[in-house]
């Protein structure tokens, strides 16, 4: 069974990324692939330190987010975007999970994976800038990154008052990012 995860560059309550990476996953399961959804408020990790993993080793939050990364065939990342750039939430996940540790090889949690990318603002640019970046960094690390990707302007307008994706358009889009995924990574196991 192909496994993808969905999560969000924010840990903020309310954000608009995490509604939209829930969204864009029931396209996913559309397909027919299981779809595990994280919170990154959930997996709050001290910020990357050398001198801190050679003193007391990857963070206990830091070994659970990698081992999800490292059991997913494909990950959906929605990405807010800060000063034309991706979160140093995001960022800061990645460095960790790309620790090799005994009996690894490198990169393991990304090498050879698939990914799409999106971004949601109130803005009327939705997070594109930050999409770039983040695109050239997961390909860095060997991530296969879909070439289609979304960014939703105007968020704020285009979900309830439950954070819940609600306009039909904006529904439609993500999902059929969600089926991109799943339809390439199911084409890659064939």
């Amino acid at each position: 069974m192909v496994k993808l995860l969905a999560f969000s560059g924010s840990a903020r309550k309310g954000s608009f990324n995490f509604s939209i990476a829930k969204c864009a996953a029931e396209g996913a399961e559309i397909e027919g692939v299981e779809v595990t959804t994280i919170d990154m408020s959930e997996f709050n990790m001290p910020l990357f330190n050398e001198d801190l993993e050679a003193e007391s080793g990857m963070p206990e939050n830091a070994t659970k987010f990698k081992q999800l990364l490292m059991s997913h065939d494909a990950f959906l990342i929605a990405s807010p975007e800060y000063n034309s750039g991706y979160s140093a939430v995001l960022k800061n996940a990645i460095d960790w999970a790309s620790r090799m540790e005994e009996g690894e090889k490198p990169l393991q949690a990304f090498r050879g994976k698939y990914a799409a990318i999106i971004a949601a603002s109130p803005g009327g640019l939705g997070g594109i800038r930050g999409l770039v970046p983040l695109r050239m960094l997961l390909g860095n690390i060997g991530i296969n990154v879909l070439p289609n990707q979304l960014a939703v302007s105007g968020v704020n307008k285009l979900v309830n008052d439950n954070n819940v994706v609600s306009d039909e358009k904006t529904i439609k889009n993500l999902h059929n990012i969600g089926r991109s995924l799943a339809e390439a990574v199911l084409q890659s196991k064939k």
